[in-house]
């Protein structure tokens, strides 16, 4: 097996082999620095012209940036390192030394040429404890999920219709009847129910919601994990055109117990990664005193309280206006907790969003905010479950019922409460690291301007 700088801790006094790849140096003619690192971690190897074979040492002296090698040392403790340990290097053998001229050197880069060598940047430490973070993000919410009865549901990516409309979707053609090769047994053969046609429309989901409502009537809870994808031409540091979303549903939980599912997920993913990443917060001088303060209950705010805290404080917000970035941000900056937004007004919400019994003109739902002005990281609500109250819903924003039609059955057959939500991870690992733009919480962020490299 091979040995990895994350395990060195535990080496003290042995020689160990390593692999991975020259990321800094520095020499004084007799003793020569190496930071190295492996995906694992970072390490610091120290050599010695003196105590080094001739040619161990040439290796050394044309050593590039982002060469790839293996070293081998003993291990010593060094409370100066960052790692608290250090390799006294005892061989140095070349995998490829890189060329001169790498193009992210140690002076300031705008954002714009870092993000046109992204596949570069991602090897930056700070880059690589983001990852590190995200991982931990979505290894947290596998493990919760799991351990209170969900499953995972995998919802498709290419959709006939949308949630809301059509008006932020990427629109593409399906294929045609013509187009299938055999039709009896092609997509496009009618008469084997598929629904399809010459010139289908297909779209690239923004939302797995609809179709983990399915689920649930089989599984009772479920949740999804994937890629999702908006069209609208928002160029604020909260969006991206491609993300990823965490959507979770549950039968039988209705609005309050919604939230208490929610509350109880954001603090195990905050308490998991300032347990396993203090060191990656650490690279990315991340002051963990506000996370640590991340405990329930968490506030709660109707949307008509909140509406009254922003025109305390100069808003002219209306209200049944839906609240935007920076009022969001107004509120967050007033709690060391995440805010429940609940019960906005109907008419900003989606159809589907069950109506509050003791106000009708208001729904079951909540805006999860994170504090310290990242706004909101997860949308949720009870969902209607009364077939000609749906129907209705449907009508009454002018979408054409036909392509709901088994989302309608779901209320025909077996309906019950249910209830669920849904996260954006770029926002919460956005959050959690302290980042102004979720550009680098995604190994490739896709936006407006951008969908290279």
């Amino acid at each position: 097996m091979q040995t990895t700088i994350s395990q060195i801790p535990q080496l003290v006094g042995q020689e160990v082999e390593l692999k991975g790849w020259c990321y800094n140096f520095r020499s004084s003619g007799k003793i020569f620095f190496l930071q190295f690192r492996d995906g694992s971690g970072s390490v610091q190897v120290v050599y010695s012209k003196a105590e080094l074979p001739e040619d161990q040492w040439k290796i050394l002296e044309g050593m590039r940036l982002e060469s790839s090698v293996i070293v081998r040392g003993i291990v010593k403790e060094d409370s100066r390192s960052p790692l608290g340990f250090e390799l006294e290097g005892k061989l140095i053998q070349a995998i490829q030394i890189a060329p001169e001229g790498y193009p992210i050197g140690k002076k300031e880069h705008g954002p714009e040429f870092l993000l046109d060598n992204r596949h570069l940047w991602l090897r930056a430490q700070s880059q690589w404890a983001v990852m590190r973070v995200r991982d931990r993000v979505i290894t947290s919410t596998y493990e919760w999920f799991h351990e209170n009865g969900f499953v995972k549901f995998d919802t498709p990516i290419l959709t006939p219709t949308a949630c809301e409309g059509t008006t932020e979707l990427f629109e593409m053609e399906y294929f045609s009847e013509q187009g299938t090769g055999n039709s009896e047994q092609g997509l496009g053969n009618r008469e084997q129910g598929t629904g399809m046609g010459e010139g289908t429309k297909a779209y690239l989901a923004q939302s797995g919601q609809l179709y983990l409502e399915a689920g649930i009537m089989s599984l009772g809870r479920a949740f999804d994990f994937g890629p999702v994808f908006r069209a609208e031409k928002s160029k604020t540091r909260r969006h991206l055109t491609e993300f990823w979303m965490m959507d979770a549903e549950a039968a039988f939980v209705e609005h309050a117990e919604n939230m208490v599912i929610q509350e109880a997920l954001i603090c195990r993913i905050v308490a998991d990664v300032l347990k396993h990443c203090r060191y990656e917060l650490k690279v990315l001088e991340r002051d963990v005193t506000p996370l640590e303060k991340i405990k329930a209950p968490f506030v709660h705010l109707t949307h008509a309280e909140a509406i009254a805290k922003l025109r305390a404080g100069g808003s002219d917000i209306g209200d049944t206006d839906d609240l935007g970035a920076d009022d969001e941000t107004a509120l967050t900056t007033q709690y060391d907790r995440p805010i429940f937004i609940e019960k906005y007004p109907a008419v900003v919400k989606a159809f589907y969003m069950k109506r509050d019994p003791v106000d009708p003109t208001r729904v079951l739902n909540n805006d999860l905010l994170a504090p310290e002005g990242y706004g909101e990281i997860i949308g949720g609500s009870q969902r209607e479950d009364d077939y000609e109250t749906l129907l209705a819903r449907i009508q009454e924003r002018g979408l054409d019922p036909r392509p709901f039609e088994w989302y309608l059955d779901l209320r025909r057959w077996g309906t019950v409460p249910h209830s669920g939500f849904g996260y954006g991870l770029e926002r919460i690992v956005g959050w959690l690291c302290g980042l102004h733009h979720v550009r680098e919480t995604i190994p490739f962020p896709r936006m407006v301007n951008r969908i290279t490299p």
